[in-house]
């Protein structure tokens, strides 16, 4: 089967690989679509995302649906649509049983976090435990499914917050996840979702999405201590700062964008002076189930992709995942045509 695949830094193929054969409690996905993520461009540019290496062929990508192709059990027929829940959860710890996500020695689709490392799905066929197998409702198109596991982060971030059902929200920066949180806030009841962002093309497309008001943060300053909810998904240290002192007395603050694991300035001392509730927020555990039910109910959340391009113009996809300006979720067809 053909696949795309890292080798190192900006050393990226489409190639040959053996199609894997199902065992038992497997299934076999032709895939779709897949999502180019952040980890994806750090592996491919980088040739590590953080302090994970590539240090074999990696094949990216989490952000996929496809049909199923074989389920050597039968429950599953053929040309059955669906996406992925790109977890496997690793050893359960005594007070995690509903934090499955936190379990240490897990694993993640497309990720050099372990070795061997975990293949991606950006690939003609994918190999998952039918556990990991979500099937779609008939009316939800499978470009759109793709979405589902960035939706899911962003859900579970308004989760641990408390939910955001009449509440004024601040989502701070609207790269794709942050797009897709400030969709998910909107469908959510939110009294008001506010938009930030350092470029004016994010900006719009969070308008584009609904939002009732964007900050070009580079021409307005963030009001002070304004908000009930601010999920912050950029992870820049000045967004950081700026987003903790827009959360009001006694909000909810959730850091959903990823920090590199270092020292960075980050100035806590008015999440402190006003009592605001701070989590991290780290992928998710099973809001992609919620994530599939809004993408079909929500069409418009669609319109955060921007870019689709085949898989013989992956390197070109990467290319425009970069481009924050210009794009906001890019997506690669994987070899759908044969």
């Amino acid at each position: 089967m053909r696949a795309i695949v890292i080798h190192g830094k900006q050393d990226l193929r489409e190639e040959e690989v053996p199609t894997p054969e199902p065992g038992e409690g497997q299934v076999r996905l032709r895939m779709a679509f897949g999502g180019i993520c952040g980890s994806d461009l750090h592996y491919y540019y980088e040739g590590a995302n953080g302090a994970f290496v590539v240090r074999e062929p990696l094949v990216p990508g989490h952000e996929v649906s496809g049909t199923v192709d074989l389920d050597p059990s039968g429950e599953l027929a053929p040309g059955t649509p669906v996406t992925v829940h790109p977890a496997t959860f690793g050893t359960p710890e005594p007070g995690l049983e509903n934090h499955r996500h936190l379990w240490p020695n897990g694993a993640y689709l497309g990720s050099a976090s372990t070795w061997p490392h975990t293949q991606g799905g950006m690939s003609e066929y994918l190999l998952v435990t039918k556990d990991m197998v979500r099937v779609l409702p008939d009316s939800l198109p499978l470009r759109r499914a793709a979405l589902a596991e960035p939706l899911a982060v962003g859900l579970h971030g308004i989760k641990l917050a408390g939910g955001v059902e009449g509440r004024t929200v601040l989502v701070s920066g609207s790269g794709p996840i942050g797009l897709l949180a400030a969709a998910g806030a909107l469908a959510k009841g939110a009294a008001e979702v506010v938009a930030t962002d350092v470029l004016p093309g994010p900006l719009e497309r969070a308008r584009a999405l609904g939002v009732h008001r964007t900050i070009q943060v580079t021409e307005e300053e963030i009001p002070e201590s304004a908000f009930d909810v601010v999920l912050e998904c950029s992870g820049a240290p000045a967004a950081i700062n700026a987003a903790i002192v827009a959360t009001r007395r006694a909000g909810t603050y959730v850091q959903v964008g990823m920090v590199p694991n270092e020292p960075k300035g980050i100035n806590l001392a008015p999440l402190i002076s006003k009592e605001v509730t701070l989590h991290g927020s780290f992928r998710f555990n099973d809001e992609i189930d919620e994530a599939v039910r809004m993408l079909d109910a929500t069409p418009g959340i669609e319109d955060v992709i921007t870019h689709e391009l085949p898989a013989d113009r992956a390197v070109e996809a990467f290319a425009a995942a970069k481009d924050s300006q210009s794009s906001g979720k890019v997506v690669v067809s994987l070899w759908q045509d044969a």
